[in-house]
């Protein structure tokens, strides 16, 4: 048994625990049951290591005026990767984060404590049952909502129906920006469902991923974008160039046919997303 700070989690009884990374100063990762969850930088919150959160980050960049504050709802706190990006971002911005395990958020917040000034509430419980509950003033004020909500390696079936989305997009401001992360492999069923999905929901849409992924060659996270209001055609030159690369913005005619053939998810149809076979989180040797 490994000496690092670790917990069985109360709701799923899944271990996790936080490793120290052996290659950069300063960072770390949490591991649920095997799989990789979260990275942190406690040296640099703004340093991102997953490329689904780095493009998570150029996103959450683009939005309103560059370092100004925001109001973003995360649904998941992992190890509050992308809270402490925004904090250390965007100075005095309001966060709030749902998250089911208390005792996940505990053992996070004493080995890897937020940077100081980070406004952030947590709220625990399910995240579609706290999202009924919040209070009325935080609805149609949220400039971002993370959708990043995992038990082990898959979402679980009620946080990926047309209803749920319908719920979390009650938070967005007029202009407000939903990011998705979801994780799907050949053939892609499961993300194309997601896609037009979130489409019935939020009218102007995107995913961002790595092109392999994209093309249903491999396993991989893609980040699904949805919004109200038109996505400002600014953005795609800038995310293409930010990266990582190869990197690919699946919108407009693109995105259709993207999402074409996935089938509307509701709550008497939604599953579990796929799981991902071990392999892929297997340590390579000499790491």
């Amino acid at each position: 048994m490994s000496d690092d700070p670790s917990v069985i989690l109360k709701h799923s009884g899944y271990r996790a625990v936080i490793e120290r990374d052996r290659f950069i100063p300063g960072a770390y990762e949490l591991v649920v049951d095997g799989t990789p969850q979260s990275h942190v930088n406690l040296e640099d919150p703004s340093n991102l290591f997953f490329e689904y959160i780095q493009r998570m980050g150029n996103i959450i960049d683009l939005i309103g005026e560059p370092g100004a504050p925001i109001t973003a709802v995360h649904l998941g706190a992992g190890a509050m990767t992308l809270p402490r990006y925004v904090a250390a971002t965007r100075p005095g911005s309001r966060q709030q984060v749902i998250e089911l395990e208390q005792n996940l958020v505990e053992l996070v917040r004493s080995v890897l404590p937020l940077q100081r000034g980070a406004d952030v509430r947590v709220r625990y419980g399910d995240a579609r049952e706290v999202l009924a509950k919040l209070p009325g003033g935080l609805l149609g004020t949220a400039d971002l909502v993370v959708v990043d909500v995992f038990s082990g390696a898959r979402t679980p079936a009620h946080v990926t129906s047309q209803e749920f989305y319908t719920e979390a997009a009650r938070l967005l401001s007029p202009g407000g920006i939903m990011l998705v992360n979801v994780a799907d492999g050949p053939p892609l069923r499961f993300a194309r469902s997601q896609a037009a999905t979130l489409a019935q929901v939020l009218p102007h849409a995107a995913v961002l991923a790595e092109a392999q992924v994209v093309k249903g060659r491999r396993f991989g996270n893609f980040v699904l974008v949805g919004s109200a209001a038109p996505l400002p055609s600014q953005w795609l030159p800038r995310l293409m160039a930010a990266g990582p690369h190869p990197a690919v913005a699946v919108l407009d005619g693109e995105f259709e046919e993207f999402a074409r053939g996935g089938l509307i998810v509701t709550d008497a149809t939604a599953t579990p997303s796929p799981p991902p076979a071990r392999s892929i989180f297997q340590v390579k040797p000499g790491r």
